[in-house]
């Protein structure tokens, strides 16, 4: 009633979660752009529940990659693997903290799959993001899981989980369709994260342009002066 006399804004606080994975001593730490977009504060809980909060060196929403900083040092760290390297079939571990299970016991939950499938293509999607040649896993992913490890049984991560496919909504759960972005492909869009805050794409043609004015026209004789 009021507000039909009285309209205004009112934002609120409300809690999210995902997961990420720390690749560096120093504090680095991959995720989904999707994780923390929007996002007014970020913790991090590493395993034992420690909480550090983390600021974002840089955010590259294409490719739907994040990386975060949190300040400390000597850090357990994952080994980054070989996504070019990978075989169908092959064991893989999805770690993460599905359906925010990770608070409960303060570590991270393991689900076991195999490689079910490579180079999966996705295109542009509304988002405006592009998944392409995507790593398939039937490993069980659920919300949560995003931003997570995709790990080989040598404990290397070679992908990042990123989303599901599911038979009806997101919110049904997995049904053994997972994909995550290959370790490989990650690891470009880190570099230019952490040298630049964000993904360079600017190129030169060598060619220039300018519109074509009744002076341009009247020089080159030409029957209009539409284009360029």
């Amino acid at each position: 009633f009021w507000d039909d006399f009285f309209p205004q804004k009112r934002s609120y606080k409300v809690e999210s979660f995902g997961s990420g994975v720390i690749i560096s001593s120093d504090g680095y730490i991959i995720t989904n752009a999707h994780v923390i977009e929007d996002a007014y504060e970020i913790i991090i809980i590493l395993m034992g529940g420690q909480e550090f909060k983390a600021s974002i060196i840089g955010i590259d929403y294409p490719t739907d990659i994040a990386l975060l900083k949190i300040n400390s040092f000597d850090f357990q760290y994952a080994k980054l693997g070989d996504s070019d390297n990978l075989i169908l079939g092959e064991w893989v571990i999805a770690l993460g903290n599905p359906l925010g299970l990770f608070t409960v016991s303060d570590k991270a939950t393991a689900t076991i799959g195999i490689l079910s499938g490579m180079n999966m293509d996705f295109g542009l999607k509304e988002s405006g993001r592009v998944y392409q040649n995507m790593i398939q896993t039937d490993a069980a992913i659920n919300s949560g899981n995003s931003g997570g490890p995709l790990i080989n049984i040598l404990g290397e991560v070679i992908g990042i989980n990123t989303f599901i496919m599911t038979g009806s909504g997101y919110s049904s759960g997995s049904i053994g369709i997972g994909f995550a972005i290959p370790i490989n492909f990650v690891k470009e869009i880190i570099e230019e994260l952490k040298n630049h805050g964000r993904v360079e794409r600017n190129f030169q043609t060598g060619i220039s342009v300018q519109p074509v004015d009744r002076y341009i026209k009247q020089y080159l004789r030409l029957p209009s002066n539409n284009g360029v």
